[in-house]
């Protein structure tokens, strides 16, 4: 049985973006009535016109895939100095609890909602115009967040490069290092750093102790790096969803060989449970402050790439019949265990400098910030006893490769968005990704400054955290109370059964409509209530920065008002009250629909 929302537009000839091939379908199909001996060759020609011309080959191509978008950069490197940043076990609690509340039940809608429609993002939200804006203000975090995961990937390939020596750079002390390094023979190094730290923020980075004078030139050769990291994303890209499909097997799988590696050896080293153990031990009273709720929620998005239209994205290329409440239980798993694999190995080597130092507070022992994972997991190789330049190459060989992952499935759905506006002839691949490449290139170089992680730090917390979880209401408001006008969860669980022959259980009908959203406002309401100045490693940002930050984050969200404002506009010819010309925003658009069901059925 077809639900009684869609009979009437799946049995209709086809309902696409008008071109000059589906105005031709839509023609024959009014003289089918006459002419019912043309129904098969109507039928090819509707395939034509509505088949998407790429899609995985088969059901583990999605699987990996996903696996190899999720589990990523945000969990090797963003979970364990969010962590570190919010007390270790303090932290733990809460993102487990959002993982099962709002991260499980955000990607089962998003992947759902992209298998159903068969598009990006953006055109996914035909089903409630009134909040496009939502999806637009995902598109433009997803920019800024490839922006930052590639120079991620910079740094990575810098590491990879210096791997490759006779010795690790970062194994002993240099002498223009001075008194300020310890190498583990000093019974009391109180005060000083460990030489993967002053490698990492000297050596590497170069980084300034503020920006109050300006970021300072990039450095040369992590601009190589980034543009090498740029033209081998442009290279996957180029090739598409096949490419890319085929490649997730290794993306997906390589990444927990290592790390079971290095998990093996951070725990045997000399004060590691002690660093464990505050990573599972939680501060009770820390527990009451939202804003490690406000870190665990938007540490989520990150561990999951929910809520920035990339799981929508390569949902559209899934069978469109495909059950994928198997998938999701799989991928959120080994996205959860893979972030708390990695918070084990960066606390045990935070216990292991902890013993080293004389320093009884694991928190303090070094400073954190978005590096800590270009401190820990380095440390943790050069105490390798045997060939540790070849555990140095496999480690940084992973993080690079967790990076495309991360960032091919961003560029494919900005690519998507663009070729689903314009239309894919009009805009071959090629051209797209070579455009992305020359933009993200150029804006990433400011993070390849001295002071490139202050901006990496700013860009995160306004651009992509903050405005992810504003966005990531608007999503399931839009979903579960919009889409058809109030209570819009009953049609999309119809969607649901139509498309995969499932009913949706009431913990998940529950979650859109109630718990999640109302968990997540009420984090954002706090955290604004109670927001304190940004910082970095401790430092204060200059006034000039906090202001070109909420510009960022203003510029995504004022996405919202701007879509809802034009898609009352487009109403002004309608009849009737303002209550009228709302509703009729509210309402889906003429092409929403199911495409590849369209596709079966309307011959």
């Amino acid at each position: 049985m077809i639900p009684s929302c869609f009979r009437d537009e799946i049995t209709a000839p086809v309902r696409h973006e008008p071109d000059k091939r589906s105005a031709t379908v839509i023609s024959r199909s009014r003289q089918l009535k006459a002419h019912s001996s043309r129904k098969t060759n109507l039928k090819m020609e509707v395939t034509k016109a509505t088949k998407p011309t790429e899609q995985w080959d088969n059901g583990l191509e999605f699987l990996f895939s996903c696996i190899s978008l999720s589990v990523g950069l945000g969990n090797i490197w963003r979970f364990p100095y969010i962590a570190f940043q919010n007390g270790g076990g303090t932290f733990v609690i809460p993102y487990l609890i959002a993982l099962l509340v709002i991260g499980r039940p955000v990607y089962y809608l998003e992947i759902a909602l992209g298998q159903f429609t068969d598009r990006g993002v953006v055109k996914a939200f035909d089903m409630a115009p009134l909040l496009k804006g939502v999806a637009v203000g995902q598109v433009l975090a997803t920019g800024a967040s490839i922006t930052y995961y590639s120079s991620i990937m910079a740094l990575t390939l810098r590491f990879l490069v210096a791997s490759l020596g006779s010795e690790l750079p970062w194994s002993r002390c240099r002498e223009k290092w001075g008194s300020d390094c310890h190498d583990g023979s000093i019974v009391n190094a109180t005060g000083k750093m460990s030489p993967a730290q002053l490698y990492f923020e000297r050596e590497i980075l170069h980084e300034v102790p503020n920006i109050d004078n300006g970021l300072g030139m990039p450095n040369l050769d992590l601009v190589g790096c980034l543009a090498m990291s740029w033209l081998i994303i442009e290279a996957v890209l180029i090739r598409g969803i096949k490419s890319s499909g085929k490649s997730a097997y290794f993306l997906g799988v390589f990444p927990y060989v290592v790390l079971l590696v290095l998990l093996f050896r951070a725990v045997t080293l000399p004060g590691a449970m002690d660093g464990i153990i505050y990573f599972f031990k939680p501060q009770w009273r820390q527990l009451l402050d939202l804003l490690v709720w406000y870190a665990a929620v938007t540490q989520v998005f990150f561990s999951l790439a929910i809520c920035f239209g990339t799981v929508i994205t390569y949902a559209s290329y899934n069978n469109f019949n495909r059950n994928v409440y198997k998938d999701i239980v799989i991928i959120t798993t080994m996205d959860s265990c893979s972030s708390i694999i990695a918070g084990c190995i960066t606390f045990g080597i935070l216990g292991n400098l902890a013993k080293e130092t004389g320093i009884t507070d694991i928190g303090s022992v070094v400073k954190g910030g978005a590096g800590l994972a270009f401190i820990s997991y380095p440390e943790a190789i050069a105490r390798f006893e045997y060939v540790p330049q070849m555990f140095a190459v496999l480690f940084f060989l992973m993080l690079f490769v967790l990076g495309i992952g991360s960032t091919v499935g961003m560029g494919t759905c900005i690519l998507r968005v663009v070729r689903d506006h314009f239309g894919p002839r009009t805009t071959p691949t090629w051209a797209l990704a070579s455009c992305l490449t020359v933009v993200g290139f150029g804006v990433s170089i400011v993070y390849m400054t001295p002071g490139g992680q202050f901006i990496l730090n700013l860009v995160d917390f306004y651009v992509v955290s903050f405005t992810a979880l504003i966005l990531a209401i608007g999503e399931l408001v839009a979903v579960a109370w919009v889409y058809g006008i109030l209570l819009g969860v009953h049609r999309f669980c119809a969607d649901i059964k139509f498309m995969m022959g499932i009913e949706t259980g009431w913990y998940w009908r529950l979650c859109w409509l109630f718990i999640t959203p109302g968990l997540m406002a009420a984090v954002l309401v706090y955290m604004l209530l109670d927001m304190s100045p940004l910082t970095y490693k401790g430092v204060a940002y200059p006034a000039l920065a906090h202001v070109f930050g909420w510009f960022l984050a203003a510029l995504g969200l004022v996405q919202l008002p701007g879509c809802a404002c034009y898609a009352l506009y487009r109403q002004r010819h309608r009849p009737g009250s303002f209550l009228q010309k709302l509703r009729a925003a509210c309402e889906p658009t003429d092409t929403w629909g199911p495409a590849k069901a369209q596709m079966d059925v309307s011959c």
